[in-house]
């Protein structure tokens, strides 16, 4: 770093690793300030972390640092606060708004950093403030069909004028279709993957000493490198989904093959949180394929609902709910996971579905939305995991899994932990939804029709014994209603849950 010393210092952390960070247009550091990364090794002993997942951000962090050469200092430190006190002393910083509340009360508590606003993401936190202020000020509730909606307005996505193109907000239900049948995969082009580097190497060679040393611990296994750990590899990634896999992305998007964990998926979302794409490049580039005729308008929708939808709606609630929201647990939920799943051993279960997914999420920890909502999340739910302990499992063991990524999706989405502040019912199901989404269900020993006896599916089973569980509350829930009134008809219920409470 060879500006004057005077010069504020601009802190990247290692999820804002694009040029969009670096960028002084809209309030960034000036063009020429000297950069600070710190790689701290208390981040990585305050949970056991995937070990892909550790691997990618050290390697994204260097590859950007030997990227931006003699203009940032990278230090390696115990902690943030070492590593800060180390390279800049006393001198002023600036950072931009962190990704997690933790980091965000750390660098608001010292007294020469400066928080420019948040990047990587199309909406700004006063815009959805002033967006949910207005719902729940008058007694309404925050809906991501209603945010995605006005996304759609106000940067102009998939619009035809003042109406959505094709005449419909929404294409879901062209894009649920089950898998093809018969197929073993969906025949379409295989995803970008990078080729390592040295920088690879070294990361490697660091996490085998630090494990060594029994200094720090992962789970999972680290084979060679699936997601980009550069700005270059990640346009590669886009560019090849929206090239060769957006046109067919759409139709089977929750549908799952044994044969072909990635289907159409992008496998864009560590990219993205990594700060190394920009969620506006990603959905302009998608509706430029429509626009020209060479992507059709569910795939195109579909991806553009996941990135300006979703990924922006889970990213903001996370700000606008308060810290208290991540302790929620509505249910009542209070068994701690078993060792078999937070091991990631997949020989923990009889269950073909389960076991397979998490051999995936071992082997690469990543799977898509699906595997993760219905089969893993589903599971948990079904199970009465404390909610709190699941979200920590998702964050740890997906590479693309952060604080403000995880609380929403599993509190509230995928564990039902908030009551319904931001999803309208728990999203779970036996295992009739497994056997039509998938080609799952054909090699396992459990039928997904059976609820009681040695055939009995786990899902099938937990499904009905959640809804007893909780049939007061569900029974008010206007969407899970008509299910709950299904327990009177299920001649062996009783039958069911004494073989639940065995289980």
């Amino acid at each position: 770093m060879t500006a004057h010393r005077s010069a504020a210092v601009h802190w990247m952390f290692g999820d804002q690793l694009g040029p969009h960070f670096t960028d002084p247009a809209g309030g960034g550091p000036p063009r020429d300030a000297p950069l600070l990364m710190i790689e701290s090794r208390a981040v990585f002993a305050r949970r056991r972390f995937h070990r892909a997942k550790a691997h990618l951000i050290l390697s994204a962090m260097r590859h950007r640092a030997a990227e931006l050469g003699d203009r940032v200092r990278y230090v390696k430190a115990d902690t943030y606060r070492q590593g800060l006190r180390q390279a800049v002393g006393d001198r002023p910083v600036t950072v931009h708004h962190p990704t997690s509340r933790a980091a965000l009360d750390f660098v608001r508590a010292l007294p020469s950093v400066r928080v420019l606003p948040a990047r990587g993401f199309l909406v700004t936190h006063d815009a959805f403030e002033h967006w949910a202020d207005e719902r729940t000020g008058t007694g309404g509730r925050l809906r991501q069909e209603d945010f995605y909606r006005w996304v759609r307005r106000s940067h102009d996505l998939l619009m035809e004028g003042d109406h959505p193109a094709g005449g419909r907000w929404n294409l879901d239900h062209d894009n649920r279709e089950p898998p093809p049948r018969g197929a073993t995969d969906l025949g379409v082009p295989a995803p970008y993957r990078p080729r390592e580097s040295e920088i690879d190497d070294e990361v490697r060679a660091d996490l085998d000493r630090w494990a060594r040393d029994g200094d720090i611990e992962f789970v999972g296994e680290d084979g060679p490198r699936r997601f980009p750990a550069t700005r270059r590899e990640a346009l590669a990634a886009l560019r090849r989904f929206v090239d060769h896999r957006l046109p067919t992305f759409g139709a089977h998007e929750d549908a799952m093959l044994t044969g072909d964990p990635t289907m159409s998926h992008s496998l864009l979302s560590s990219s993205l949180n990594l700060g190394l794409l920009d969620p506006a490049e990603c959905v302009e580039r998608a509706q430029d394929r429509w626009r020209s005729g060479d992507a059709p308008l569910n795939s195109v929708e579909g991806f553009v609902r996941q990135v300006a939808g979703w990924r922006e709606f889970v990213w903001h609630v996370y700000w606008y709910f308060d810290e208290r929201y991540r302790e929620g647990n509505a249910l009542g939920h209070r068994a701690p996971l078993p060792d078999w799943f937070t091991e990631l051993d997949p020989d923990g279960t009889d269950a073909h579905c389960l076991a397979h997914v998490l051999e995936q999420v071992r082997t690469t920890g990543w799977t898509h939305h699906i595997p993760r909502l219905m089969i893993l999340g589903s599971h948990a739910l079904q199970r009465g995991w404390e909610p709190g302990a699941v979200t920590d499992w998702f964050h740890r063991s997906f590479v693309d899994g952060y604080d403000w990524v995880m609380v929403p999706n599993v509190v509230g989405m995928s564990q039902f932990a908030d009551g319904g502040r931001m999803t309208t019912k728990p999203y779970t199901s036996g295992g009739a939804y497994i056997n039509r989404m998938s080609d799952l269900c054909g090699s396992c020993r459990f039928k997904p029709t059976v609820r009681v006896g040695p055939d009995a599916c786990p899902f099938t089973a937990g499904y009905w014994n959640l809804l007893h569980r909780h049939r007061e509350r569900f029974s008010r829930n206007a969407r899970m209603s008509q299910a709950v009134r299904g327990l009177d008809r299920l001649s062996d219920l009783e039958a069911l849950l004494e073989q639940e409470r065995a289980r």
